[in-house]
């Protein structure tokens, strides 16, 4: 199955969760299912402790799936094994549109980089990076190569997301 794949990068505090959310509301609005990769630190955790999912993880279990009428979640130790590749992940989704990457800077997946003034390391990503395809600042850039979008324009940039990944309906 082709997927519709397309990130969001940029450095630490560079605005890449705002503008994901941003881009999820816009591109359901318009109507298209949407799924999302996040990649995070090596220590993040969505249980708390003393939940029974919580516990079963600690008590050794490699998978522990929470199933409600509501939602389900699949959580999976590694244990020891490699990180999975972002391909493995887009693998185990279910069907969607469109599936936005939060992170992964160094996949081969065609990505718009973030920049904000507060970010910690403003150094250009796209200066080595063949795959960023556009760039959304919140000051001006004077990049001669890529489009350069507004952080705030997320009507415009979900439109080139739609042109960039094929989304027609």
């Amino acid at each position: 199955m082709m997927r519709r794949v397309f990130g969001i990068t940029g450095w630490k505090n560079s605005g890449k969760t705002t503008l994901t959310e941003k881009l999820v509301a816009e591109l359901v609005r318009r109507g298209w299912k949407v799924s999302t990769v996040k990649h995070a630190h090596h220590d993040f955790d969505i249980d708390k402790p003393g939940a029974d999912s919580f516990r079963h993880r600690q008590a050794g279990a490699t998978e522990v799936a929470i199933v409600s009428d509501r939602r389900w979640a699949l959580m999976h130790e590694l244990r020891g094994e490699d990180e999975p590749t972002l391909n493995a992940i887009l693998s185990r989704l279910g069907t969607s549109d469109v599936v936005l990457v939060e992170g992964y800077k160094r996949e081969a997946h065609s990505k718009i980089e973030t920049r904000r003034l507060e970010a910690k390391d403003r150094a250009p990503l796209s200066a080595n990076d063949p795959h960023i395809v556009a760039i959304a600042a919140d000051f001006a850039i004077a990049d001669k190569n890529l489009p350069v979008f507004d952080l705030d324009d997320t009507k415009s940039i979900a439109d080139f997301i739609e042109r960039a990944t094929g989304l027609t309906r």
